[in-house]
């Protein structure tokens, strides 16, 4: 029998076991508190969206046992990483101290091209991404004399391939995993609750709603101390990050980060929403069953719609930051890696030193597109309405092209 069925047989079999595995906030924090021996979790804006977030588990996730399992241990890992985060801060004040001076963040609808360029842009020895094995284990912070050596290299490397092989076996084809590789800025903002990390691993529509709804700057500023904790004791010349979510966060970015920049990633909206939706759909399977696949298009078209309004009005209300942003096609990124990089470098003032381009060509031949499999997709099984959409997405497309 193949891992895949083999959990599958699990879960069923697993089902009565569901109601031991508490998902209760006190219980968490709690056992958080008891496991590190510390007790300040920081400031309180993460409760009210953590309270969300596990009703958003109990009642809409349709959650396997061992999806209940790894949402559990997840918040227990969250919880005591922001324990530790503060402990750091309060032992190690010189941490609160650390500059980030013009960080580039990529954003986009999604599924434009962001996670190549990030892994192009991470090839510059100048440039500090957050690697998947720190975000997974930070504490305690990474040192530079053992950053290609650290032992959570390896474990991260095992959890990641346990994951894929017993839980999500066809996930390559959708999106690279690695212990090495860069990873988005949802992991950075988990710790407070405030990410939408979340719903992009477990069905919480409720979830995603209350983060349209509420105030992200509580998740900017948590985003600030966690890079100021990874840079504490190996630094870069500036921070690379990537998240396409970001759109519904600009405004926070900029109160953060004042001199940051901006490279936006823009795609047709249509290919976005149903690749978006295959590639959400195969995480979801890894910890849910029953999720309808075209319910979740719907709601995550309507997510889109709702991300660009908010972008919008944050990119266009302030003219003094029109020269903080780069638009760039992915096509031009498809066809022509290194001349999209070169437009960059050229935009923001930094130089492209000869190491940087090497790696990158390196990376580029090593990784070439499908080497893991085709990812197939189509609007109509997501219930997608093309023409619907077209229409709505028209004012996008024109202005930027696409």
């Amino acid at each position: 029998m193949r891992p895949a069925a083999v959990v599958r047989a699990a879960n069923r079999a697993a089902r009565p076991l569901a109601r031991f595995v508490r998902l209760d906030a006190e219980d968490l924090l709690t056992r958080a508190a008891r496991r590190t021996g510390l007790s300040d979790f920081g400031d309180d804006s993460f409760r009210a969206p953590l309270a969300v977030l596990l009703d958003a588990y109990e009642r809409e996730a349709r959650l396997t046992v061992a999806g209940r399992v790894a949402v559990r241990a997840n918040t227990l890992r969250l919880l005591e990483q922001r324990l530790w985060v503060e402990e750091y801060r309060k032992r190690h004040p010189d941490i609160a101290a650390q500059p980030i001076r013009q960080p580039l963040f990529i954003i986009s609808l999604s599924r434009a091209g962001t996670t190549l360029l990030h892994h192009l842009l991470a090839q510059d020895p100048a440039h500090r991404t957050p690697l998947s094995w720190e975000l997974m284990q930070p504490i305690p912070p990474p040192e530079r004399a053992t950053y290609a050596t650290d032992p959570r290299i390896a474990q991260a490397e095992r959890d990641l391939r346990l994951f894929e092989r017993f839980l999500a076996p066809n996930i390559r084809a959708v999106h690279e995993l690695g212990a090495r590789l860069p990873e988005e800025c949802l992991m950075i903002m988990a710790g407070s609750f405030r990410s939408f990390q979340f719903p992009s691993m477990n069905y919480v529509p409720s979830y995603q709603q209350w983060m349209e709804a509420n105030d992200l700057g509580p998740g900017y500023a948590y985003h600030r101390r966690v890079l100021q904790h990874l840079q504490w004791k190996h630094r870069g010349e500036r921070w690379v990050l990537k998240a396409p979510a970001h759109i519904f966060g600009i405004e926070h970015i900029f109160a953060t980060y004042p001199d940051a920049g901006i490279i936006h990633m823009h795609r047709d909206p249509l290919e976005v929403a149903a690749s978006l939706t295959s590639l959400t759909l195969a995480i979801y399977a890894a910890f849910s069953e029953d999720i309808d696949p075209q319910r979740v298009g719907r709601e995550l078209v309507e997510s889109l719609h709702a991300g660009l309004e908010r972008y919008f009005r944050a990119r266009d209300g302030d003219p003094n930051r029109r020269d903080r942003f780069l638009d760039l096609d992915y096509r031009d990124l498809a066809r022509d890696p290194l001349a999209t990089v070169r437009r960059i470098y050229d935009f923001f003032a930094i130089p492209f030193s000869a190491e940087a381009e090497h790696g990158m060509r390196r990376f580029l031949a090593e990784n070439p597109k499908g080497k893991h499999g085709e990812h197939r997709y189509s609007l109509a099984q997501f219930g997608i309405d093309r023409e619907v959409e077209a229409r709505r997405f028209r004012g996008y497309c024109e202005r930027f092209g696409v």
